[in-house]
């Protein structure tokens, strides 16, 4: 649990905000009044909630309660339109999340040029949607080795207030309104989302509930975490399913996912294969393709194999760079030949392309970097 100077209302459902205002002898239908500023409206302080009598707002403050809404402290800018936040929450820690106008959502990276509305230096006026990054965790302890989240280690677990509340801040400072305005999240920022099940799940369906967003708008990645798979598809409110590949064979995947070694590929698949798919829905594999490691024409005939009869797709992603990372981008024409190669195997195969690379917000870069180098090209605004 993070320490903080009260206690954030921000996380709690609408039961346990019943419960909170029945003990202070307020009538029920305060609780509503609650979640709703809370969630659709996103405020930010108890002072704010004018629905709520003055006498009551100050007996919550005495006793210690606040929103706990998290701060966008800084922000980058790329030339795409991308926007990398700093977002500190109220005990100090910070992760980044991340705002793609016109952005891949997870499920459609097809490596068509969606931005036609994203002019050089600044998004355009309008977007069709947005998809919004989110972290699940200060750090990450799965130490996928091209990953620089990882090279942070894990600090602890996000609330699902905090999870939340990442995605409030965001559409505050964008001026978004979800379900007016079409939103997408994807929880693949910093942190494994099943290594934090239950807060991430709780604020799933406060993000549903309260927010507006709908499940069918967002997807969760794993770098495979199997016994959560499991429960994962038992859910009844779930996001889709995207699975962290990375390697055709069991030596290769646990050299650059040591996870592997805990639940290989064959746990992996297996998990995959009896993961109950809703209609028209598809499982999403993600392959990060190294230069020289993971990305030979052999390889990409095994990943067909791997995942022959699953009804999946794979987003197949280019090395995002970054300081302290031991492999290189492959060249164009290798990303090219690799998915060639799945295409003529049957298996739907999309490159995603890259968003915000030269601000560091790209997949895999996120590091809660607050500097970009001079030899970027997105500026910190604050």
């Amino acid at each position: 649990m993070p320490s903080s100077t009260h206690n954030s209302l921000l996380g709690l459902t609408l039961q346990e905000l019943t419960n909170l205002v029945l003990e202070s002898n307020q009538p029920a239908y305060r609780a509503q009044q609650l979640f709703d500023a809370l969630y659709r409206q996103r405020t930010e302080d108890l002072d704010q909630i004018s629905t709520l009598p003055r006498e009551y707002r100050t007996r919550l403050g005495e006793q210690g309660w606040g929103v706990g809404m998290p701060k966008i402290t800084q922000k980058f800018e790329s030339r795409d339109g991308t926007v990398r936040y700093l977002v500190e929450m109220v005990d100090g820690e910070t992760v980044e999340t991340v705002w793609m106008p016109e952005g891949d959502d997870g499920e459609s990276g097809d490596g068509s040029e969606a931005g036609d509305e994203i002019e050089s230096g600044t998004a355009a006026a309008t977007w069709r949607r947005a998809t919004i990054c989110v972290s699940s965790q200060v750090g990450c302890a799965v130490n996928c080795r091209f990953c620089l989240t990882a090279l942070l280690g894990v600090k602890r677990n996000l609330e699902a207030g905090e999870i939340v509340g990442q995605v409030a801040a965001v559409l505050r400072e964008q001026g978004v309104e979800p379900p007016t305005q079409r939103v997408n999240l994807v929880f693949m920022g910093m942190g494994e989302p099943f290594l934090n099940y239950e807060n991430f799940m709780k604020a799933v369906r406060l993000l549903v509930e309260g927010v507006g967003i709908p499940e069918s708008r967002m997807t969760v990645s794993t770098a495979g975490i199997v016994p959560r798979i499991h429960d994962f598809g038992r859910e009844s409110v779930r996001p889709k399913l995207a699975i962290s590949l990375n390697g055709s064979n069991d030596e290769l995947r646990s050299a650059v996912m040591p996870l592997n070694r805990k639940w290989n590929l064959r746990d992996l698949m297996k998990a995959a294969r009896e993961f109950p798919l809703r209609t028209r829905e598809r499982l999403t594999f993600e392959y990060v393709l190294l230069a020289g490691v993971n990305d030979a024409p052999d390889q990409a005939r095994e990943v067909a194999e791997l995942v022959r009869g699953v009804r999946a797709k794979i987003n197949l992603i280019a090395l995002n760079p970054g300081p302290e990372l031991p492999y290189r981008t492959p060249e164009q024409e290798r990303v090219f030949e690799f998915q060639r190669i799945l295409v003529a195997s049957g298996i739907p195969a999309f490159i995603r392309r890259p968003r915000g690379r030269d601000i560091f917000a790209a997949c895999g870069q996120l590091k809660r970097t607050v500097e970009v180098g001079p030899a970027e090209q997105g500026e910190p605004r604050g």
